[in-house]
This record gives C-alpha cells, sequence and structure tokens, in this order.
C-alpha cells in the first residue's frame, strides 16, 4: 500500500528503520574510543598515576562493585538527587503555572526569578554550610534550588506559549476559564514542563555531586568517593568512579524520557 493509500485509509505508515551500521554507530563509537585510549596509553607507557588504562580501570571498577562500595556510594547519591528534584519538580511547575495565568503573580514572582537565576548555585554551597551543616539538608536543600529554576522557566514558558487559537475555540465550545485551563493550557504546556524537567534533572546530578565533594562529612556518596579517592592519588578509583557517574547519569535520564512517553505520549517530541 502506497503512502498516500495509507493517509487515506487512516492508518499510521509504518516507522522505518535505520540501517543496522547505523544503529550499531554509537557503541562502535564508544569501543574504538576505548580502543585508541588503550593503545596510546600501552603505547605512551603513560604512568597509571596520570592515565590508566580503560583495562585497569574496569578491573577497579568490577571490584568496587564486589566490595560494595560503588553500589552503596551510588544509591544514596540518587536518593539525595531524587529527593530533592522531587521537590523541586512539584514546586517549580506549581509556581510556573500560576506564574503563567495571573499576571499578578508574574509581576511578584518574575524578579525574583530574573535575580535569583543566573546565581551560580554553587555559589550558595558555603552559605548553606553556614546555616545547615554538612549533613542531609543541606545537600537536599542545593539539589531542590538547582533544579527549581529550569523547571518554573519552562513550564511559564509553556503556559504562556499556548496557542490562543486552542484558547479561543475551547471558549467557542463552551468551556469556562477552569476547563480552558486544565484541558487547554497545561496539556499544552507538557512539552515545555517536560524540557525544563530535563534540564533540572541534569544539573541537579551535577550540583549533588558537586556538594558532596565540598561538604565531605557525611563520608557517603559519589562526590565524596572521589574526592577520598584523589587524595591518595587513586586514579583507576577515580576514573572508575567517573565512568560510574557516567552510566548513572545516562540510565537516568533514559528512564525519565520513557517516563515522559508513558504519561504523556502525544507530548514528546514536540518540544
Amino acid at each position: 500500500m502506497s503512502v498516500s493509500a495509507r493517509a487515506r485509509s487512516g492508518r499510521p505508515a509504518r516507522k522505518r528503520r535505520d540501517p543496522l551500521w547505523l544503529r550499531l554507530l554509537p557503541s562502535l563509537s564508544v569501543v574504538l574510543f576505548l580502543l585508541l585510549w588503550e593503545i596510546a596509553v600501552r603505547g605512551g607507557d603513560i604512568a597509571p598515576i596520570i592515565l590508566p588504562a580503560p583495562s585497569s580501570v574496569a578491573r577497579y571498577l568490577v571490584a568496587m562493585i564486589a566490595d560494595g562500595s560503588l553500589p552503596w556510594n551510588l544509591a544514596v547519591t540518587f536518593m539525595r538527587i531524587m529527593a530533592g528534584f522531587l521537590v523541586a519538580g512539584v514546586l517549580g511547575v506549581l509556581v510556573g503555572v500560576l506564574m503563567g495565568m495571573s499576571k499578578v503573580l508574574e509581576r511578584v514572582i518574575d524578579p525574583w526569578i530574573a535575580a535569583l537565576y543566573p546565581l551560580p548555585k554553587i555559589s550558595l554551597i558555603p552559605l548553606l554550610i553556614i546555616w545547615l551543616g554538612t549533613g542531609e539538608a543541606y545537600i537536599l536543600t542545593i539539589s531542590a534550588i538547582t533544579a527549581f529554576f529550569p523547571v518554573v522557566i519552562s513550564t511559564y514558558a509553556g503556559i504562556r506559549q499556548t496557542s490562543q487559537e486552542l484558547v479561543k475555540a475551547a471558549r467557542d465550545l463552551g468551556a469556562n476559564t477552569r476547563q480552558v485551563q486544565m484541558n487547554v493550557v497545561i496539556p499544552a504546556a507538557i512539552p515545555s514542563i517536560f524540557a525544563g524537567l530535563h534540564l533540572g534533572m541534569g544539573v541537579t546530578i551535577i550540583l549533588v555531586v558537586a556538594a558532596e565533594m565540598i561538604g565531605g562529612s557525611n563520608q557517603s556518596g559519589m562526590g565524596y568517593l572521589l574526592i577520598r579517592f584523589g587524595q591518595v592519588m587513586e586514579t583507576e578509583k577515580v576514573f572508575a568512579s567517573l565512568v560510574a557517574l557516567a552510566v548513572f547519569g545516562g540510565v537516568i535520564m533514559k528512564a525519565q524520557g520513557a517516563i515522559d512517553r508513558w504519561v504523556a505520549p502525544w507530548a514528546v517530541g514536540k518540544s
């Protein structure tokens, strides 16, 4: 059946799959990079304390998984990230929606967002340590503050950019203000909200690890591991921790995308 025939019949056209070599390209690029890295280290006789070979990093990574140090600290960091991110996500979406729907709240909140958003959040760490110490409250606070601003700004932008034609059509069909907001404006803003949540998650991961590195009295988390191994010059373990963090971050972002498709499949890909 031709494409035009499919369109007339109302059946969606089958998505064309990429060729095998294109689907394998990401994996092949990683393998090639690791191979070149191994050859460069072995052939250049580079000291492991400067740059360990991937094979050496892999051995230490397996050892850290086996002794439980890596899973435990990764789990601690994950819990800190999620706790702060969930608070920031709920508050950020709520504030963004309220700003987008109320000119009064927009005028009140916008100057604060404009002033505080460009402020490097890592610069708040010394102040938070003074106020909260180096316990869990300090890390959760920096996590929530970091994620809040991208979420609220993206949500606000999505609400304000809702097509006025859609709003007018809903009103013409008899929808009241609340129905327009709940059934038209907020669903139309979902792609922007998802984009803000993705940005918020990314910066939260960065700031939580940085907070663990700077305020390390908790003696737990991936940031603490990185600082501890760096202080005793165990470069292989530093690289192993970085690899674990990279995989961890990638898994979180992929999981977030899968949740987006599950919650609102119609909105994914529009932002």
